[in-house]
């Protein structure tokens, strides 16, 4: 028998694109914990996780715009991005012969199903699965450790996440979702079906006094929340969440992520403040 040709058939054929150029943070984490880093040939200059990433992979994007020369220099086979936002750095991928992939995920159910379909691209469906229960399995242990609080009585807190001061915008999906399964009630939730940032603006800022949160979280997509200028907004003051110090920054690499981070670190500090507010002393009885 010639051992030469049996152990070539033995190898392990690696199936999927080897050289991924990742134009948002969420694939480029997916992939190393995927344990799939070796595919990765480029990154979006933003990524934060995992931090090794920005040491290892050259970075070949902002948000809205790229380094189209330097991406084709790394010939990808596969370019993987997000939302309405990059279709244009889309088109000049495609125009030029690159395979692209572009999520618009925005619930919590879209999340979980781009890092399915990534895995599966990335010949890795199987370690995909098990990552994906482990999140469902934590989902569903907040969302009964919230439940046992309201039944005995205690009431869910209102919550206003900002995702930017000037104009205030809020209502992210994914988010809105988020809140809720963490314990929380996010006080504008009709804004949630809006993809669209401009169409997430609030107006009138007293509109958010009006609604009384609890809770404020702050998140400014990467730049630092100041819970002492949200406290001096005129009229603010009288707002539950100020009077009582709820004021919170989640890093909007946390949350503001579609991917991982929102499903791990950040439902699990969104939760941790929920369930703080609800154990305070004396107790947030239900009206």
């Amino acid at each position: 028998m010639n051992t030469e040709a049996s152990g070539r058939s033995r190898e392990v054929i690696a199936h999927g694109p080897q050289r991924i150029v990742c134009l948002t943070e969420e694939t480029t984490e997916w992939l190393y914990l995927l344990g799939q880093e070796q595919r990765i040939a480029g990154i979006s200059g933003y990524t934060v996780r995992p931090r090794r990433a920005r040491a290892e992979k050259p970075r070949v994007s902002a948000f809205l715009s790229a380094k189209i020369d330097k991406i084709l220099a790394l010939e990808p086979d596969c370019v993987f991005g997000f939302s309405d936002l990059q279709a244009d750095i889309a088109a000049q991928l495609i125009r030029a012969g690159v395979q692209v992939t572009v999520f618009n995920q925005r619930s919590v159910a879209q999340i979980l199903e781009m890092l399915r379909q990534v895995a599966a691209i990335a010949d890795a469906a199987e370690a995909g699965e098990r990552l994906l229960l482990e999140y469902q399995e934590r989902l569903g242990q907040m969302q009964q450790a919230v439940q046992a609080r309201v039944a005995q009585g205690q009431r869910r807190p209102r919550v206003y996440f900002e995702e930017w001061d000037e104009p205030g915008i809020s209502g992210i999906q994914w988010v809105s979702e988020l809140v809720g399964l963490a314990g929380g009630e996010d006080i504008y939730p009709e804004l949630a079906c809006q993809s669209l940032g401009k169409n997430r603006i609030i107006a009138d800022p007293l509109e958010t006094v009006r609604r009384a949160p609890d809770i404020v979280i702050g998140s400014w997509c990467g730049k630092k929340f100041r819970p002492e200028q949200v406290a001096a907004r005129p009229g603010w003051q009288d707002v539950p969440a100020v009077r009582d110090g709820q004021l919170f920054e989640i890093k909007s690499a946390d949350i503001l992520q579609p991917g991982p981070a929102a499903l791990t670190d950040g439902v699990a500090q969104l939760h941790r403040i929920m369930m703080d507010w609800m154990n305070r002393p004396g107790g947030a009885p239900a009206c």
